[in-house]
């Protein structure tokens, strides 16, 4: 067997450890990526040597998770962490152990790890290649296997069921059967993991090759109806046309066919019919139908981008792709019509609408049909370069002019600034400062102020 390449520096840092009687290995995701042949730069080390004992051996250690073990180490200009070997306690929260114990042994220490391709250790030294749980036959095999019994594994740590299923996703991997069946006894305790960290195994799943392969065995096991109950009615929801999927395998498909630069445009993907099941009607003829989806499915994703403490940004990136996916262009648009898209989309989120659009066609039919999305992004250029206001901020007058016609703050001037935006969506050449204190000034006598009979709108 090929001796797994040490960087020079790496054996220099491995060297202050042999020279003080300890040894330092190299494990976990970089010893599996080099035997799949798979780029790996990112490297963490396990030793036998006590944190304290590392401190010793060099100049600057950051005590980063000195509790479990683990401690920052620069040297030459690099940083490497540094876990002692160890043994878990009991897992009463399945995530963290309620104690851990430092041992001298490797085997020790890698038989707590998850699954047997993530067992393997190199001598940060030598090369040589430790496989204590038939790793590399796994790798192999392309097969995911729980190290001992699965149902242990599972119980320490729940979100392993998830990691399991990236795994599979991202090696083009299949699930061992006592895994998978641990698996599924065992899926229901994900509801105990926090949010954070279910959203970004998630979203690893999402920047995969083909999320698919990591959502269906998440969907096999259970583990879906945990985490997207909202997603997996979908199920045996059929559609009519076009379509050749319900519901569920309908939102897989177009998930799969976003770019996978873009995870967030696969969320939409995900999550952008899930409103169907609740929108569903029957017409006269007997077809489903399912009037406001759009509108449906985001204000549904919201919920889910909530729970899954999605930040504010992203959040807002995703329910207004779904929000505006069912948009229908035609050659015969006005420039108008084109620059109220532009606004409610917003100019900078029109590439991923436009990506979303193709991946929806995708999951309809197999194929998607750019040359309606690209004679539109023609019109939208042409549009744009004919200059005109899109926003609010972009209007020749502000809240400030308006106070100074006797329009208060508040709701009514919101109101008129939208009554001036739409009407200089309709005609850019309305957006002249004069031209629009006249519109403001009438729009709150005859509309606003006369209506409502206020003390502020008679005085």
């Amino acid at each position: 067997m090929i001796p797994f390449p040490i960087p020079d520096t790496v054996r220099s840092f491995a060297r202050f450890f042999s020279q003080a009687g300890f040894s330092l290995y190299i494990v976990g995701g970089a010893v599996r990526d080099y035997y799949l042949d798979r780029a790996s730069t990112d490297f963490d080390f396990a030793t036998d040597a006590m944190p304290e004992e590392v401190k010793k051996l060099f100049h600057t250690v950051l005590p980063t998770g000195i509790k479990h073990g683990t401690v920052t180490v620069l040297f030459k200009n690099q940083r490497f962490e540094v876990t002692t070997f160890r043994v878990d306690g009991e897992y009463h929260d399945m995530r963290h152990p309620d104690s851990v114990q430092f041992v001298r042994s490797l085997s020790e220490d890698l038989k707590r790890r998850d699954f047997t391709i993530n067992a393997l250790a190199v001598h940060a030294y030598s090369g040589e290649l430790v496989d204590l749980h038939q790793g590399l036959q796994d790798l192999e095999r392309k097969t995911i296997a729980a190290i001992g019994d699965p149902v242990q594994r599972f119980t320490e740590d729940a979100l392993r069921i998830m990691r399991a299923c990236r795994f599979a996703c991202q090696l083009d991997f299949s699930i061992e059967k006592h895994t998978k069946e641990a698996m599924r006894e065992l899926s229901g305790n994900l509801s105990r993991v926090s949010a954070e960290r279910i959203r970004e195994e998630f979203m690893k799943i999402l920047s995969s090759l083909k999320p698919s392969d990591g959502l269906l065995p998440m969907d096999e096991c259970g583990a879906l109806d945990v985490i997207l109950p909202e997603l997996t009615r979908g199920k045996h929801i059929l559609q009519r046309g076009a379509h050749r999927y319900d519901v569920f395998t309908h939102c897989l498909v177009s998930c799969d066919a976003a770019p996978q630069s873009k995870p967030l445009v696969r969320m939409a993907a995900l999550l952008h019919d899930i409103g169907k099941v609740d929108a569903l009607k029957m017409d006269a003829d007997g077809f489903p139908t399912f009037f406001r989806h759009g509108l449906i499915s985001a204000d549904i994703s919201h919920n889910i981008l909530m729970r899954l403490k999605f930040s504010n940004e992203d959040r807002e990136i995703v329910e207004n792709l779904i929000r505006n996916h069912m948009f229908h262009y035609t050659p015969d648009w006005t420039d108008g019509a084109v620059r109220r898209f532009i606004n409610t989309v917003g100019l900078k989120n029109i590439p991923d609408l436009f990506d979303l659009r193709l991946a929806d066609q995708v999951g309809i039919s197999g194929s998607g049909n750019p040359k309606v999305l690209e004679e539109f992004s023609q019109r939208i250029i042409q549009v744009l370069e004919k200059g005109s206001a899109l926003r609010i901020a972009d209007l020749a007058i502000d809240g400030r002019t308006l106070e100074e016609l006797g329009i208060p703050k508040g709701p009514v001037m919101g109101l008129i600034l939208k009554e001036l935006l739409e009407t200089v969506l309709d005609d850019p050449s309305q957006n002249e400062t004069g031209r629009l204190r006249t519109i403001a000034g009438n729009f709150y006598l005859q509309r606003v102020a006369i209506g409502d009979h206020s003390p502020t709108s008679s005085s």
